[in-house]
């Protein structure tokens, strides 16, 4: 009997969907070694994830305190947010661009992870092909094969800072039928100004291409503001969130700014998948709108550190970078070292205890040859990154 039911499991098994078979970041891979060197009793300089360090604003904590203690329930709110929070992102964009966005054009979303799928299920069809800047988020790739969307690289290199041009989309095959970029970017700090992202919204508007820009890093730049693709027109869909100018990855909390004409559908597919975005994190999304003056000097000190980043990777024999304009990551071209980015950063992390994330997450072509600092962290952090790093990469004469 036990043979015939081991038969029938055999014959009858479900398989799982080819939607689910996305890549796994090869960043859990080092996640493994740095658990096993801590467990170990071994000391990690991490410069790995893309997570500030600091605390949430204070507002925003005295918001959820007082959610908490105030005895009522925290129940689901509308689809599309708390009024307030949408009128509150409207406003941001008042004050920071000088933009009119009417309130109902946010959609309040779990996260900008819930915000990039509702996004793509909103604006394509299963099959469509789908332009994605590389190197960029890893995500990008994995929601559109979740949803059987078919990701096309739009490749770019440090020749031009790894800026996207109105000229590339214009050479993209007929069959694309939108193009995913971000400004300012992850892993690369490029940050695309006014006239490039009017020049490529422009283009799109004329294939009929959807256009969706991620500006999660809006707030974390340097030398100059970041720029909205929504100065250029309504039609672009553009994703942002509380994680990284506010340093609330944790509160899944985000949002979309829609045309006019994605709102209705936006709302029934969040209804649907997520009800809405948690109402705790909501209220200190709220609270936390105000909080610049906390957080504009965060800022200053990333940028202190990467100023330190780029002193460093010329003593160490990295010249093939671009400086970041935004977000907070450092992406070098450690090519003349090895040809495994996976491998080289497990042998730096066994060797200095600093570890970096591999560039292959971020590029499927040419990330091999690339790793990913980040800088999120605090001072001495760096510093004493940079004092394992210098003389390690000094001692390297090979490719590994």
């Amino acid at each position: 009997m036990n043979r015939m039911l081991d038969h029938i499991d055999k014959v009858f098994a479900p398989a799982p969907s080819p939607r689910s078979d996305v890549e796994i970041y090869q960043m859990w891979e080092i996640f493994k070694a740095v658990n096993a060197r801590v467990k170990a009793g071994g000391k990690v300089v991490s410069l790995l994830a893309g997570e500030p360090t600091l605390p949430p604003p204070q507002a925003a904590i005295a918001a959820a305190q007082a959610a908490l203690s105030g005895g009522k329930p925290l129940g689901y709110t509308e689809a599309l947010g708390i009024p307030a929070l949408r009128d509150g992102i409207a406003q941001l964009y008042r004050r920071r661009h000088g933009l009119d966005i009417p309130a109902k054009r946010v959609a309040v979303t779990v996260g900008t992870s819930a915000g990039l799928m509702l996004a793509f299920l909103a604006a394509f069809s299963a099959g469509d092909t789908v332009a994605v800047v590389e190197p960029s988020y890893p995500a990008y790739r994995g929601t559109l094969k979740a949803i059987d969307l078919v990701p096309y690289r739009l490749a770019t290199d440090a020749s031009t800072g790894y800026r996207v041009t109105a000229a590339m989309i214009e050479a993209l095959p007929a069959h694309v039928k939108g193009v995913v970029i971000a400004s300012p970017a992850n892993p690369t700090g490029t940050m695309l100004s006014a006239a490039e992202l009017r020049a490529i919204y422009d283009l799109c508007q004329r294939r009929g291409l959807w256009l969706i820009v991620d500006e999660l890093y809006h707030g974390v730049t340097y030398d100059q503001p970041a720029e909205t693709v929504l100065s250029a027109g309504p039609e672009a869909i553009v994703i942002n969130g509380f994680s990284k100018y506010w340093g609330m990855t944790g509160w899944r909390l985000g949002w979309l700014v829609l045309p006019e004409r994605l709102v209705p559908r936006i709302e029934a597919l969040h209804g649907s998948l997520q009800i809405s975005a948690p109402t705790l994190s909501q209220l200190a999304g709220i609270a936390a709108l105000d909080s610049d003056a906390e957080l504009v000097p965060r800022v200053a000190g990333y940028k202190r550190n990467r100023d330190a980043l780029l002193a460093m990777l010329p003593r160490c024999g990295i010249t093939r970078f671009a400086p970041p304009d935004g977000a907070f990551y450092l992406y070098a071209d450690i090519g003349d070292f090895s040809d495994d980015s996976v491998a080289f950063c497990k042998r730096m992390l066994d060797e200095t205890g600093v570890v970096a994330a591999p560039g292959v997450d971020f590029d499927t072509a040419e990330g091999r040859h690339y790793i990913r600092f980040s800088f999120c962290m605090d001072a001495a952090i760096i510093d004493e990154a940079i004092a394992r790093l210098e003389p390690w990469f000094r001692s390297l004469n090979f490719r590994a």
